[in-house]
């Protein structure tokens, strides 16, 4: 009796240590991307001072009255970085809900064609793949005006082949699937196949993914901000108070910290959020872990 119950609980328990550090990078990334989230939920019913405030004086330091002291404005700056996680937060979403949208229902289409339809469709992915997201997000934003809608729209959009082709990828694997032909051959429609075979089957890699597209949505409406091509003022936007604060940075570095750290916590915290659900939630990383 005891032979044969000692290899099982020592086959058992390395299953266990994995588990426990996969929670643990999940942890961590929602402590990081949860301060950033409950900064930009806090802004939305208070903040310090009006975000066109500029009567704090020019440039001084932390203080009781300003906890990141001010810009070169005058403008309280935790005010501004409370306003910019939520422009940050606003954007990521945004951003990943649009990709989503228009991503899952392009590569699910594209998924079912085949020959030289096949073919095209798949470079013409490539080819948008590899115009870089930024530039293409710029000239988007040109051509309507700098608003933190349309920052938010070019970035979706830019977002969506990479999301598209993935979902193509994956949606040709799951029809490969025997299963798939049963499903066919007992009479179930298309349209049931997809939503009761196909989407239970690729959300968990597609969720991986948009949480990747977070981070870099975030990233990218930062880079718009800088160039002057996001949200406009008064609204503090994390890329905007970098730009405003170079100048200024070696007497009044906290203008630049502050909007720098928190952005680089966001990202590192979304992508451990997307490593931890990869753990999580992919079958066949589970295996190889354990």
């Amino acid at each position: 009796m005891t032979q044969a119950t000692s290899p099982t609980k020592l086959s058992a328990e390395p299953r266990v240590k994995p588990r426990a550090k996969r929670s643990y990078t999940l942890l961590a990334g929602c402590a990081l991307a949860g301060l950033i989230v409950l900064l930009a939920l806090v802004s939305l019913v208070w903040l310090p001072y009006a975000t066109d405030d500029t009567s704090g004086g020019r440039l001084t330091g932390p203080s009781a009255d300003h906890l990141l002291g001010t810009d070169k404005l005058g403008r309280d700056l935790f005010t501004q970085v409370m306003t910019g996680s939520r422009i940050a937060v606003e954007a990521g979403l945004g951003s990943v809900l649009i990709a989503a949208a228009i991503g899952v229902t392009l590569g699910v289409l594209t998924a079912f064609a085949q020959g030289w339809l096949d073919d095209t469709l798949s470079a013409f992915l490539d080819i948008l793949i590899a115009f870089p997201t930024l530039l293409l997000a710029m000239l988007i934003v040109a051509a309507r005006s700098a608003t933190l809608g349309s920052a938010v729209l070019a970035i979706g959009l830019a977002q969506s082949a990479v999301v598209a082709r993935l979902v193509r990828i994956l949606v040709k694997r799951v029809l490969a699937q025997d299963y798939i032909t049963a499903a066919r051959t007992s009479g179930t429609s298309w349209p049931r196949v997809v939503a009761g075979h196909v989407l239970p089957n690729i959300w968990p890699t597609l969720v991986v993914n948009l949480a990747l597209q977070f981070g870099l949505a975030v990233l990218a409406e930062a880079g718009l901000s800088y160039l002057g091509l996001g949200a406009p003022p008064p609204n503090a936007s994390w890329g905007r108070m970098l730009q405003e604060a170079q100048a200024t940075f070696t007497t009044a570095p906290e203008g630049a910290l502050a909007p720098g750290i928190l952005l680089v916590l966001l990202v590192i915290g979304v992508n451990l959020i997307a490593d931890g659900l990869r753990d999580t939630l992919d079958p066949a990383t589970r295996r190889r872990r354990a």
